[in-house]
C-alpha cells in the first residue's frame, strides 16, 4: 500500500536518518530531526484537540516548522491552510473566517494584532514564536510543551484511521467570480501528484533542490518541495525569492533542481554575473504558472540547462502536465504531454472532445485532481464533471500528444507567476464613492507576463486621479494585486446590450498605453 504524507518523513529518515533533508534559515535539519519535529508537532495538535477534519492555517514565510506542521495535520487527519503572506489583512479576514481554523499560528512578523490578531476569528487560539506575543497568544514553546507533557494513545489511534481520501490541504485560489476559492486536496492526490514530480524530474534521493517558491503556492510546495522530501532529497529553502541569493545557492549546493516562474527567471538574467555564474549542477530548471515567453527558454537553454514547463492548477496539485528534460530542446514552449497517471482532453464549449490539433478547453482527470472546493458545492459542480476538471484553459493537443496552451478562457491575470481575480479587484474600486465604473484587465509585458490595468469611470462630479485611484486600494489588497496603470475615461466599451466587453477593453488599453508612452503623463500612472 503506498505511503501516505504523514508517513514520508519517517520512511524517509529509516532510510537515511542522518541526511539533511532542509538547509534553511532555521538550520541544516537532518531527517531524522524533521522526523522528531513532526512528531512534536503531532503530539502538540492532539494534546490542543485537533483532528480530523479541522482546520489550522499558517501565517508566515517558507520554513522548516512549516513544513513540520503540515506533516503533523497529516497525521492527526487535520487541514492545513498555508496563507498568503503577500495578502492585505481584509484579505486574511475573510479568508480566516472563511475556512474557520482551530488554531493559526504565525511567524513574529505576523504575530502582532495589526498583521495577525485582528484578522483571526475569536475562538481561533493564535500560536507564534517570539518573546513579545500579543495578549492570549500561546508561545510556540508553550504550545509544543504541552503536547509533550500529553498522552499518547488519542494522536496514534488519528494516525492509523487516515484513509488516502482525506482532505489534507486547504489552498486558497483566486477565481474569475472575485471571491477565492479554497481547494481541498486529498492525501491522495498529494501522492499522485508526487508520482508525477519523480517522474518529471526523474527525480531520486541525490538530488538537491532548492525552493525560493512560497509555500503558499502549490507551485512551491508541490511541484518539487514535497516530492522532494518523500524521496529523501535534500532541499535547500529559501524563506522567500532573492535573484541573488539563488544564483548563490545554486553554485554553493551544486542544486540539481529547482523551479523558477518567468518572473523569477527574468530576475535572475538581469544580474550582471548571470553568464558567468556556474549553472554545470543543475539537472534543469522547471518553470511554469504563465505562457512562458519564448526568449527566457532560448536564454536557459543557452546556458545548458533544460528548462522544463509544468501546466496545471492548484486544482491539479498542480501537475497536469509537463515536458522531461530530454524533451525541452525540441518541443520549445510546449506544456509537455499528460503528466504520470493523468489524462488530458480537448473540448468544446459543451464539454465535447476536440480532434487533434483542434483548439478548445482543456480538461483533467486523475487522482491529482481536487476533491472539491470548500463549502461551495455549486463551484465544485460546475469545475468538475464527470471526473473531468474543467480548467477554463485554452489549448491543444499535437499528433504526438504535447500540449500547447493558447490562453485562457477564464478571465484571469496571471502577473508575476500570481493569479489576480479582476472581478475582486473591480469590487474593491467599486466601493469607492468617487468610482461609477471599473473593468481590470491584463496587459503584456516581458517582465511579468502581464501587468494589472484598471480602467475607471468616475461618477458625475468627482475628481479622479490615477494616484487617487491607487490610494485607495492601498492597505485594502495585496500590491501585486493592485493595478500598475490606471486609466480614467467617460465610459466603458459595451455591447449593444450594455455588457462590458473585456476584449475592447484591452483594446482601449492598449490604445490608451501607446498614447501615454509618446505623451506626458496626465490620465495615465504607472505607479
Amino acid at each position: 500500500m503506498e505511503l501516505l504524507p504523514g508517513d514520508w518523513i519517517h520512511a524517509a529518515a529509516a532510510r537515511c536518518g542522518s541526511k539533511h533533508a532542509l538547509v534553511c534559515a532555521d538550520g541544516t535539519w537532518s531527517y531524522d530531526r524533521l522526523a522528531r519535529e513532526v512528531e512534536q508537532c503531532q503530539h502538540a495538535l492532539a494534546a490542543a484537540g485537533v483532528g480530523r477534519g479541522q482546520v489550522v492555517a499558517w501565517l508566515g514565510l517558507n520554513s522548516a516548522p512549516m513544513l513540520a506542521m503540515l506533516f503533523a495535520c497529516a497525521r492527526v487527519g487535520a487541514l492545513f491552510v498555508p496563507m498568503n503572506w503577500r495578502l492585505a489583512p481584509p484579505e486574511h479576514r475573510a479568508m480566516l473566517a472563511e475556512c474557520d481554523p482551530v488554531l493559526m499560528f504565525a511567524d513574529a512578523p505576523f504575530a502582532t494584532p495589526s498583521a495577525a490578531q485582528a484578522v483571526a476569528p475569536a475562538h481561533t487560539r493564535c500560536v507564534a514564536a517570539g518573546a513579545d506575543l500579543p495578549a492570549g497568544w500561546l508561545p510556540w514553546a508553550a504550545f509544543i510543551e504541552a503536547g509533550a507533557l500529553a498522552p499518547r494513545t488519542a494522536d496514534s489511534a488519528q494516525h492509523a484511521a487516515i484513509e488516502p481520501q482525506t482532505p489534507l490541504l486547504l489552498c486558497y485560489t483566486s477565481g474569475s467570480t472575485g471571491r477565492p476559492k479554497g481547494v481541498l486536496l486529498s492525501h491522495d492526490a498529494l501522492c499522485a501528484n508526487a508520482d508525477a514530480s519523480v517522474d518529471m524530474h526523474g527525480m531520486s534521493d541525490a538530488d538537491r533542490v532548492l525552493t525560493t517558491l512560497p509555500l503558499f503556492h502549490v507551485g512551491g510546495l508541490n511541484i518539487q518541495t514535497l516530492p522532494a522530501l518523500r524521496q529523501g532529497c535534500t532541499v535547500v529553502l529559501h524563506a522567500k525569492f532573492d535573484a541573488e541569493a539563488t544564483l548563490a545557492a545554486i553554485e554553493q549546493h551544486r542544486i540539481t533542481l529547482t523551479v523558477l516562474v518567468p518572473a523569477q527567471l527574468d530576475a535572475v538574467m538581469a544580474l550582471p554575473r548571470w553568464p558567468a555564474v556556474d549553472l554545470s549542477s543543475l539537472h534543469a530548471i522547471s518553470t511554469g504558472s504563465t505562457v512562458v515567453p519564448e526568449r527566457l527558454v532560448r536564454a536557459t537553454h543557452a546556458r545548458g540547462v533544460p528548462l522544463i514547463q509544468v501546466w496545471g492548477a492548484t486544482e491539479t496539485s498542480p501537475i497536469a502536465a509537463c515536458q522531461h528534460a530530454d524533451e525541452a530542446y525540441h518541443t520549445v514552449c510546449s506544456s509537455g504531454r499528460a503528466a504520470k497517471g493523468v489524462a488530458l482532453r480537448i473540448a468544446d464549449i459543451d464539454g465535447q472532445p476536440l480532434p487533434t490539433g483542434q483548439s478548445g478547453e482543456i480538461l483533467v482527470r486523475g487522482r491529482n485532481v481536487m476533491s472539491g472546493y470548500w463549502r461551495d458545492p455549486d463551484a465544485t459542480a460546475r469545475a468538475l464533471v464527470d471526473g473531468w476538471y474543467h480548467s477554463g484553459d485554452r489549448g491543444r493537443l499535437d499528433a504526438d500528444g504535447f500540449l500547447w496552451v493558447d490562453g485562457r478562457l477564464k478571465d484571469m491575470i496571471i502577473s508575476g507567476g500570481e493569479n489576480v481575480s479582476p472581478a475582486e479587484v473591480e469590487t474593491v474600486l467599486q466601493e469607492s464613492p468617487d468610482i461609477a465604473e471599473a473593468s481590470v484587465v491584463g496587459r503584456p509585458d516581458t517582465r511579468w507576463g502581464e501587468l494589472v490595468v484598471a480602467v475607471v469611470v468616475p461618477r458625475p462630479g468627482a475628481s479622479l486621479t490615477p494616484a487617487t485611484v491607487m490610494a485607495r486600494l492601498d492597505g485594502r489588497i495585496a500590491r501585486y494585486k493592485q493595478p500598475k496603470q490606471v486609466f480614467i475615461v467617460d465610459a466603458l466599451p459595451r455591447t449593444a446590450l450594455g455588457k462590458v466587453r473585456k476584449e475592447d477593453v484591452r483594446a482601449l488599453v492598449a490604445r490608451l498605453a501607446d498614447e501615454a508612452a509618446t505623451a506626458p503623463p496626465s490620465r495615465e500612472s504607472t505607479a
